[in-house]
């Protein structure tokens, strides 16, 4: 039974039996657990944003930011290309990025009142919040097989062919 990827974008020469086995798929309650992890993130996010008296309109306008990363599938219409998009997927919907302006955000907000330093924990906290609501509907990191290849297991919205 060979498996196609549900995807506009997809290569027709590639073999979804490559994505199956137990490395690219969690099992229960591993994968609840890391959701119900993401919907912290969100939940904890909110709260201080709000805690903090940042403006929600601009939580709005922000929130989906790191999603621009996705441009990196829409462009990319070659297999090979798809480690490259994986990449520039992964670094806006891992934590480090956020977890580091954040950071610089706290530390130069006890040493003096600059203002970048409350503009760094806003984006912070907005970029924690995206990559929470993420993570609680299911969307992991990508694997560089494609962007429904993720370290919460693959997406949905796939066909087997015979």
């Amino acid at each position: 039974m060979n498996f196609k990827l549900n995807n506009p974008l997809r290569v027709d020469s590639f073999n979804m039996q490559d994505i199956r086995g137990g490395q690219y798929a969690l099992m229960p309650p591993v994968d609840k657990i890391l959701r119900a992890e993401g919907f912290c993130y969100l939940a904890l996010s909110a709260v201080l944003y709000g805690m903090l008296g940042f403006h929600w309109w601009q939580f709005a306008a922000w929130f989906l930011l790191p999603d621009i990363a996705v441009l990196a599938y829409v462009f990319s219409k070659h297999s090979e290309y798809n480690h490259f998009a994986a990449h520039c997927y992964n670094f806006t919907h891992s934590s480090i990025g956020a977890s580091l302006i954040g950071l610089i955000g706290l530390l130069t907000l006890t040493t003096n009142t600059w203002d970048g330093a409350r503009l760094c924990i806003q984006i912070s906290l907005i970029w924690f919040a995206h990559i929470g609501f993420d993570r609680a509907l299911g969307y992991g990191l990508k694997y560089g097989l494609g962007f429904r290849v993720t370290h919460l297991g693959v997406l949905s919205g796939m066909t087997a062919k015979e």
